[in-house]
């Protein structure tokens, strides 16, 4: 998916850049990533972090990343345009693929997620905003559809160590792959066969889950995930 960055955030002139970059710091929370970017590697051709400033992607190239994942969408935010153009100067490859945190992916994304990980240039670098829910969910996969680990073993990326609240809103994406371990895997069907399945009804997945109070005040007000 390609976009194009609102024109609310010109970078052409010294003003503009100055605005978007100010945007950026206060109405994204940049401020708190300038010095902890929650990056790991999932395995020894990529690695997810949380949204990168552009002189972190320049650090990031130096260590021989090609392709950065956004997996925020939100093409309007100033985010996206200082991403953007520092990918254009620095000739990184930038891919879009907005997921959500709170909702189960859909059928499509998740078979576009394999596509994805099977097309995708490495070393790549794969982001969303604090690098725990989405990141989480979509390192699952890679590590599913690419390295061949089974969805049990795979889920460790979905952890507290990465900042990720299970007790959440964001708790739908365990869940989602708890069900399957519960349902898909003893009927002997695989993931993809799961997926691909009449079971996999998003919508009810979601109807189904329940979060704890102190979970979603956690995630919802006092970290403000997005």
């Amino acid at each position: 998916m390609t976009a194009e960055p609102s024109p609310d955030f010109d970078l052409a002139g010294p003003l503009g850049r100055a605005r978007t970059y100010a945007d950026y710091l206060w109405n994204d929370h940049a401020y708190l990533r300038l010095g902890f970017s929650n990056a790991h590697w999932v395995s020894d051709e990529l690695v997810r972090t949380n949204q990168p400033w552009p002189h972190q992607l320049e650090g990031w190239k130096a260590k021989g990343i090609r392709t950065v994942i956004n997996l925020r969408g939100d093409f309007h935010r100033s985010f996206y345009a200082l991403e953007r153009d520092a990918c254009r100067q620095l000739d990184l490859e930038l891919v879009n693929f907005p997921v959500g945190s709170r909702e189960v992916p859909s059928r499509q994304r998740v078979l576009g997620a394999k596509r994805l990980f099977q097309t995708v240039q490495y070393p790549a670098l794969m982001h969303c905003k604090s690098g725990a829910d989405r990141a989480g969910m979509m390192s699952v996969l890679y590590l599913h559809f690419r390295k061949g680990e089974t969805i049990r073993e795979a889920m460790d990326q979905l952890h507290l160590r990465y900042l990720h609240v299970r007790h959440g809103k964001t708790g739908v994406l365990d869940y989602t792959f708890e069900r399957y371990l519960a349902e898909g895997e003893p009927a002997g069907m695989s993931f993809l066969e799961w997926v691909r399945s009449p079971a996999y009804d998003p919508a009810g997945l979601r109807a189904d889950f329940k979060t704890r109070t102190w979970g979603s005040w956690l995630t919802e007000r006092l970290l403000n995930r997005e």
